[in-house]
C-alpha cells in the first residue's frame, strides 16, 4: 500500500508539471499537485522512508 502511495503522488506530480506547461486543464492540476504533496508529508510524517 505505501508504494502505490508514493506511485500516485509521483503520477500527480508529472500531471502537475505537463499541465503547468500545456495550461489546458485550468485550475485543477494546482489541486492535483496539493494532494500529492500531501501523500508525500504524510508517508514522511509516518516514518517511513521515500
Amino acid at each position: 500500500m505505501s508504494n502505490l502511495l508514493y506511485t500516485v503522488a509521483v503520477i500527480l506530480v508529472i500531471l502537475w508539471a505537463l499541465g503547468f506547461f500545456v495550461y489546458s486543464l485550468g485550475s485543477i492540476i494546482h489541486i492535483l499537485l496539493v494532494i500529492a504533496v500531501i501523500a508525500i508529508l504524510f508517508r514522511l510524517i509516518k516514518g517511513r522512508s521515500i
